[in-house]
């Protein structure tokens, strides 16, 4: 027999690691075939970053070793590659996956370990390799391949998805992994694959093809039935655009829900949804939701300025249709997240407060903002575009967020574009600090109410707004939020200088974090601290724009927003607050601020006494959940639904 050893490495998140899925693909679609089932030897694929260097060892006499490459695993699965090498130089050597080059210039004599570079759906392509490996070694006749010596023609994509074996259903993933005490396996899974879209700073709709091909429904019926057998915890699922198929994927929801309620195992369903997502989502939201295996719905836009968009190949949906979405989804009850490139070529400093200012405008729930990073397959990094916008870039090493901080062996690297034609490294960190301020005080919530006040009552604009507690981080430095700043500038700066952004704080516990959810728990650990410090910033704001606020609405106001933030200091299952303002109708239905008493409460979403357990409930496992806040739409008024005797109790039983 020939022994076929394989890699793919992943990150740790607490216990829980992927399987091996892409390995699994493509071997379960080769064993269909007889004549390569008896000849080829497929031992279990090497997973756990740590035990790199065992792996080595265990590849003295393997005949072929199959690697799947991605940024978050490039790195060691190259010192892999070339160890083995070394070790036994006869063991023929193929690289595959998304992180594969395209452009193969310079690459073999960069990686002269790597004997074979597959591009594109590997399951043909490995069918192919392994045939001719048994006959005569003679790969020009295979396609969707590069030597260094020849290139051959594309591989054609496969049609009939359902050739390949599904690697649960078959059990295929738990032969091909160790079972770890201690490590809970968690699941990748296509319900088809391709992506219509070819935006330049992605390479999904170049690699995958643009069009769509689907799985069988009854196939991903059983695969969901084998999740809840196997008490898998999270699925992520790989595919561009879930919920494209929408009277399909309703019904893929609908059964996902139904195993989670039934099964009780299943904590989460991760997804990237349709990218012009719309009304027809909703219904596909609320199964997940109402499974409680629904994180957000994506309504992304990357930027909000038409001219970076035509030059990134995006075509957003018109932001009015946006801002009623967010409004829509948020009347369901679904929460949404948005997500923004910063330092897309076009962008100015300018167009990015400007898109931000926008955005702070919506009902849109979390915002994620990302560094525009260069994937080596993707429109933005051939050389004609990097000419053209003038693009510069450093090599940092990949921050992959919530990872543990054990476990990780060789660190791996990624490349993020640090200077455009259009902006400049010191312009690129104005737009961090900036977007810093608006995740951690505006989404987040820290200060979303004040500044929206000031926005309603002064005409204050939400970017003048941060420009102002920016000031105030210069004048009292010895505030919180000022100390806050200044770890997030030094941060800032080690980033960019190519030093990295993992971000680990012990008492946040041993995960790396982004900074912005860092900033935030830091922010809101004491409920009087922060109360002090918003009180300082708004005396701050009064004095410098000779606003002539009364005193008894920013005490009310200050009082309210910290009511409606989730801290630490808050262990009780109902919070309650007596206000003088009608600060629900304020903020949630635009009426005309009036002296009203109110009693407002609601549900607190997340009570957990270990700080650390806290911490990940509400700032990761919760972020898109919105987890850390309550909107104003959602306050319940002593009136509503309880009464003063019932609320009581509840409190006082929570306290005891």
């Amino acid at each position: 027999m020939i022994k076929v050893s394989s890699a793919q490495f992943n990150y740790q998140y607490e216990d829980q690691i992927h399987f091996p899925y892409s390995i699994a693909m493509i071997v379960g679609y080769v064993k269909t075939k007889e004549d390569l089932k008896n000849n080829f030897d497929f031992q279990k694929t090497f997973v756990f970053r740590e035990k790199v260097d065992e792996y080595i060892k265990q590849c003295v006499d393997s005949d072929i070793l199959l690697c799947s490459c991605y940024v978050w695993n490039w790195d060691i699965t190259n010192y892999l590659a070339k160890k083995v090498k070394e070790l036994n130089p006869k063991c023929l050597i193929i690289f595959g996956g998304p992180h594969v080059p395209e452009d193969t210039t310079d690459f073999f004599d960069n990686h002269p370990y790597v004997d074979i570079l597959a591009h594109g759906e590997g399951e043909y392509i490995l069918e192919n390799l392994l045939r001719t490996y048994i006959t005569d070694k003679n790969y020009l006749n295979v396609k969707g391949i590069t030597t260094k010596d020849f290139s051959t023609p594309d591989q054609e994509r496969i049609n009939d998805l359902d050739s390949i074996p599904s690697p649960y259903t078959t059990n295929l993933v738990w032969d091909l992994v160790e079972k770890v005490p201690g490590v809970t396996w968690i699941c990748s899974w296509e319900t088809n694959r391709g992506c219509p879209y070819m935006c330049t700073f992605c390479d999904w709709g170049s690699a995958t093809f643009t069009k769509l091909r689907k799985f069988s429904d009854e196939r991903l019926y059983k695969d969901i039935e084998w999740f809840g057998e196997n008490k898998i915890p999270f699925v992520d699922c790989c595919d561009a655009n879930f919920g494209i198929f929408q009277e399909r994927d309703l019904k893929i929801a609908r059964k996902m829900k139904e195993m989670a309620l039934e099964k009780g195992h299943l904590e989460k369903m991760a997804v990237s949804w349709a990218k012009n997502s719309s009304e027809k989502i909703i219904p596909i939201a609320k199964e997940l939701r109402d499974g409680g295996i629904l994180g957000a719905v994506t309504l992304a836009v990357q930027s909000l300025d038409d001219d970076v968009l035509e030059i990134i190949k995006r075509a957003n949906i018109k932001f009015t249709e946006f801002s009623e979405l967010s409004a829509t989804f948020r009347e369901h009850e679904v929460p949404t997240y948005s997500e923004v490139i910063r330092g897309l070529p076009g962008e100015t400093v300018e167009t990015f407060k400007k898109g931000l200012e926008i955005l702070s405008s919506t009902k849109i729930g979390t915002v994620n903002i990302y560094h525009c990073m260069i994937l080596p397959n993707a429109p933005m990094n051939h050389p004609a575009y990097v000419e053209k916008f003038k693009i510069k870039k450093t090599r940092s090493p990949v921050m992959l967020q919530h990872s543990s901080i054990h476990k990780r062996a060789l660190p791996e690297y990624e490349y993020i574009v640090t200077e455009t034609s259009s902006y400049t490294l010191d312009d690129l960190k104005i737009m961090y600090d900036y977007s810093w301020a608006f995740s951690t005080l505006q989404k987040f919530g820290l200060l979303e109410h004040i500044s929206n006040f000031y926005k309603r009552t002064n005409k204050l604009k939400f970017m003048e707004f941060y420009e102002l507690f920016f000031k105030f981080c210069e004048k009292y430095p010895n505030s919180v939020f000022a100390h806050e700043f200044q770890l997030v500038k030094k941060y800032r700066d080690n980033g960019y200088a190519g030093n990295g952004w993992d971000h680990h704080d012990p008492k946040l516990g041993d995960i790396l974090w982004p900074m912005t959810e860092a900033s935030w728990l830091r922010m809101a650990y004491h409920k009087d601290k922060l109360y002090e410090s918003v009180t300082d910033l708004v005396s701050f704001i009064e004095d410098e724009m000779n606003f002539k606020t009364s005193q008894n609405i920013l005490d009310d106001l200050i009082k309210f927003q910290i009511f409606v933030q989730n801290t630490r200091d808050d262990q009780i299952e109902i919070k309650s607050e007596k206000f003088q303002f009608n600060w629900k109708n304020f903020f949630a239905d635009y009426e005309p601020l009036s002296a009203s008493n109110k009693h407002y409460f609601y549900s607190n979403p997340v009570i957990e006494s270990d700080p650390i357990k806290w911490s990940y409930k509400v700032a990761w496992y919760g972020r898109r959940s919105e987890k850390y806040k309550c909107h104003a739409e959602h306050l319940k008024e002593k009136s509503d639904q309880i009464t003063d005797s019932v609320l009581t109790e509840k409190i006082v039983a929570k306290q005891k």
